[in-house]
């Protein structure tokens, strides 16, 4: 039996798969293994018929194509697992088509936007220069949330103003920090941290509890800001992200080099925000030509 709790782990070991992708990867192969039990059939033993009846099922069931797309990833690697023990000598999943994508343009954050979220934290409190300094740091490096609360003291240099950050796939780059963010996180290392941490630990960023911060918790604290600051419904860490990518763009920086800020192995990924930015400037040109 290829248990869905070892693939996981081999998974995990081979390819440096985060945590997040993971349990996504769990939930869909655990869901498929439900839907097939009732009909006779187990996950090991799936056949291509059972695959493309599930997919239709996703589909008639509403699931956006993103999430079909990540559950034939999850499937795909599973089923590489299977052959690689020698469970079975055929793969199911061979020929078959990704659902298609439809084309989405990032949501961004205005630059006044993102100013007036910045400004929220009170930074004369222990959490509120902790959170100045997260938002900070995100919104100056572009980050994936993950890797922020992730993020260890032997991955930052303050002196150099570069943070050294370990993303998708375990692939490593450097990110250069703004002096606006050097400057809160020196003040969040001086002050609020050795508050915060409970145990001498190499993580920089640490909850109320002196714990490794959770996604979920980050995001909620921007949610919160979010209210303080005015904004709409809906801000969110990879909202920020999208911000530095569109926003470095609008003031000129090359797509290659946003690629590797971002660290995206696909320069078709980073792509999509030239239409984030073009239609700032439609936006901008229509405001104040004279003859927009």
């Amino acid at each position: 039996m290829a248990d869905i709790a070892v693939f996981l782990d081999k998974l995990w070991l081979q390819q440096g798969v985060s945590q997040h992708t993971l349990s996504a990867y769990r939930s869909d192969l655990v869901h498929f293994q439900e839907w097939l039990e009732p009909r006779g059939t187990s996950l090991v033993a799936a056949s291509r018929q059972d695959l493309e009846n599930y997919l239709a099922h996703l589909t008639k069931s509403g699931l956006h194509p993103r999430s079909q797309s990540r559950f034939l990833s999850a499937v795909r690697k599973y089923f590489r697992f299977v052959l690689q023990q020698g469970i079975r000598t055929d793969d199911p999943c061979a020929h078959l088509h990704s659902p298609k994508q439809p084309a989405s343009i990032p949501k961004s954050l205005s630059e006044e936007a993102v100013s007036a979220l910045l400004a929220a934290p009170n930074v004369s409190d222990t959490l509120g220069l902790r959170d100045k300094a997260m938002l900070e740091v995100l919104y100056a490096t572009g980050l994936r949330v993950s890797e922020l609360v992730q993020l260890q003291m032997s991955e930052i240099s303050v002196r150099q103003g570069l943070v050294r950050v370990v993303g998708k796939g375990n692939k490593e780059r450097l990110v250069p920090l703004g002096e606006e963010a050097l400057h809160w996180l020196a003040e969040y290392l001086r002050v609020a941290r050795p508050e915060l941490m409970k145990q001498n630990r190499d993580v920089v960023f640490f909850s109320l509890r002196g714990q490794q911060m959770a996604r979920q918790t980050f995001w909620h604290r921007i949610r919160h800001y979010a209210v303080i600051a005015g904004l709409p419904e809906g801000i969110s860490p990879h909202r920020l992200r999208h911000a530095f990518a569109t926003h470095l763009l609008n003031h000129g920086a090359d797509l290659r080099a946003l690629q590797m800020l971002l660290g995206h192995s696909d320069i078709a990924t980073t792509q999509i925000y030239t239409e984030v930015a073009k239609a700032r400037l439609k936006q901008l040109h229509e405001q104040h030509h004279p003859r927009g």
